[in-house]
C-alpha cells in the first residue's frame, strides 16, 4: 500500500504537465505508416480473444502474463490456442505463427487480489513454433527502465483498433518504483501486453509492457510492467528447458 501511495505521490507533481505533450494515438492503416512496427502483433488467444505481444527474437514474442488466462474461468489457455499474428493489418498479417510453449514470469499470480503485485510480475514469453525470418519483420531490443517524465511510445491493438495497430507517437512516465511504471498513454481493451518504445540512437527499443488500465485525478493512466532482470530470467528459464511444454508452467507457488 505504501508503494501505490508512493506512486501518487509522483504521479500529483508529473501528471499534468506531462498531459500537455502527449499526441493522440493514429492508426496506422497503410503500409508505410507500419512499416517500422511489423514486429507488433496481434496474439489470438481461443480465437476469440486477443492482446498484443511484440517479437524479440526471431522466436520469442513478448507479452503480458494475464493474455494466457481465460478471465471467464481463470485456468491457463491451451497452447494449440495461441497464434502470434504479426504486423497484422487489415485482415492480412505479415507473418502468421502458432505458439510452441509459454514461460510465465515465476512470480505471476493470476488469482492475487494486490494488483501492484499482479501488474509487477505481468510478463510472459510466448516461443513460436517456427522462426519469423523476413527482412521486413525486425525483433525490437529492450532499453533500460525510463526515467519520470520521459517520452515513451505506445503501438497496440485493441478493442476499438482490432485490424490494424495504433501508435501513439508522444505519452510519458508519470511514476515508477522498482518493478511499476505509471504512464500516460491510453489503452483500452486489446492492449495488454503492448510494447512500450523509448527511441534509442534513433532506433525503437522495447522499455516496458501495458499490463493494465487506470484512472488518476480524472485521467486515464495504463501500468506497465518493468523489464531489465525479469525478462533477462524468462529468456534464460526459456533456454534452460527442452521439451514442447504441453501446457503453460509457472515455476514458484503463488
Amino acid at each position: 500500500m505504501r508503494k501505490f501511495f508512493l506512486l501518487l505521490l509522483v504521479l500529483w507533481i508529473t501528471a499534468d504537465r506531462a498531459h500537455a505533450a502527449e499526441t493522440a494515438p493514429v492508426l496506422l492503416s497503410s503500409a508505410d505508416a507500419a512499416k517500422a512496427w511489423q514486429a507488433v502483433g496481434r496474439v489470438n488467444v481461443n480465437g476469440t480473444g486477443f492482446c498484443t505481444g511484440a517479437l524479440i527474437t526471431e522466436r520469442l514474442v513478448l507479452t503480458a502474463a494475464h493474455c494466457m488466462f481465460d478471465k471467464r474461468t481463470g485456468e491457463a489457455v491451451r497452447i494449440r490456442d495461441i497464434e502470434f499474428l504479426a504486423g497484422w493489418r487489415d485482415g492480412r498479417a505479415a507473418a502468421v505463427r502458432s505458439a510452441r510453449r509459454v514461460i510465465l514470469h515465476p512470480d505471476y499470480s493470476y488469482a492475487s487480489r494486490k494488483r501492484l503485485d499482479r501488474v509487477a510480475n505481468d510478463l510472459a514469453l510466448i516461443e513460436l513454433d517456427q522462426p519469423i525470418r523476413n527482412s521486413r519483420i525486425k525483433p525490437f531490443g529492450w532499453a533500460k527502465r525510463p526515467r519520470i517524465g520521459q517520452e515513451v511510445k505506445l503501438v497496440s491493438y485493441s478493442q476499438d483498433h482490432s485490424e490494424a495497430p495504433s501508435l501513439q507517437e508522444t505519452c510519458h512516465v508519470l511514476g515508477r518504483d522498482p518493478s511499476v511504471l505509471v504512464l500516460s498513454c491510453k489503452v483500452t481493451f486489446g492492449a495488454s501486453g503492448s510494447p512500450i518504445f523509448v527511441i534509442e540512437n534513433g532506433v525503437p527499443q522495447i522499455a516496458s509492457v501495458v499490463s493494465a488500465k487506470a484512472e488518476w485525478k480524472n485521467q486515464d493512466v495504463s501500468l506497465g510492467t518493468s523489464l531489465g532482470l525479469p525478462l533477462e530470467n524468462l529468456i534464460a528459464q526459456m533456454n534452460a528447458s527442452d521439451g514442447v511444454f504441453h501446457r503453460i508452467e509457472t515455476v514458484a507457488s503463488h
